[in-house]
């Protein structure tokens, strides 16, 4: 019997949604239909195919996370990350069987640039902007109306660290905020954090949406185990490579 644990909230002319099931099987229509769909060579270990979080507003436009968009922006023809980086790697493990991994034709960390799907027959338009997300007024102490947090998919890396793309939502009285993660860590080689962050106001015609990624290689860092542990911790420290700020104005 599948378990899915589905949950609702009105706020203003928003219609949210998440979703919360089993991890994908490793046999049946639903697998068939992700390995049809995503062009790689294995799917991550704990893959969360009924997971979403959906927002639709009153006039049908909307926007959606889960896992099956995310990973078809995986590159399939990529090795790991760079070559000076899998050298590194080789230099500092034994494990020959796992190194392996390098030379596949796809990127197995999974790491991938997903911002969301923009959803209904008439979508959000992105527009770039300089309109940043007002961090501070965040910070500030505010009724949490309703709040989720959804795993769309992670992998252990064959016990050689994670690969994880989760999001959460929190609503407030006047405003909703939601942080997509996507966060990797290759130990002793590399850290990364791709974010993605949406903001509204129940004034405006427009979503904020920023997206970062971060990366750091370990040697560079030299952090405690107990904050390798920690994406938020970690993501903090590492190095700006990316940022794009978009409105998403209503059709």
């Amino acid at each position: 019997m599948l378990y899915n644990k589905c949950t609702n909230y009105q706020f203003n002319d928003w219609y949210i949604e998440t979703n919360k099931g089993r991890i994908l099987a490793s046999q049946g229509e639903q697998r068939e239909k992700y390995e049809n769909e995503i062009k790689l060579p294995h799917l991550p270990d704990m893959l969360f195919a009924d997971n979403y979080l959906k927002l639709k507003h009153k006039n049908g436009f909307g926007l959606e996370f889960n896992a099956l968009d995310s990973l078809k922006l995986v590159d399939p023809s990529a090795d790991l990350i760079k070559v000076s980086v899998a050298k590194e790697w080789k230099e500092s493990r034994t494990d020959y069987e796992f190194i392996d991994k390098l030379i596949r034709p796809f990127d197995w960390t999974f790491t991938t640039p997903y911002k969301g799907t923009l959803t209904g027959e008439t979508k959000l338009n992105p527009i770039d902007s300089t309109e940043r997300i007002n961090i501070e007024k965040l910070k500030v102490p505010e009724t949490i109306s309703f709040f989720d947090e959804v795993s769309l998919f992670d992998d252990e890396l064959s016990d050689h660290g994670i690969s994880s793309l989760n999001v959460k939502i929190r609503v407030m009285p006047t405003s909703f905020y939601i942080l997509q993660r996507f966060f990797l860590r290759v130990d002793n080689v590399v850290l990364r954090s791709y974010d993605t962050r949406i903001y509204h106001e129940i004034n405006k015609k427009y979503l904020i949406r920023e997206y970062s990624e971060r990366e750091s290689l370990a040697k560079d860092l030299n952090l405690s185990p107990r904050i390798l542990s920690e994406p938020n911790e970690v993501s903090n420290l590492l190095t700006l490579k990316k940022t794009q700020i978009e409105r998403l104005e209503f059709p």
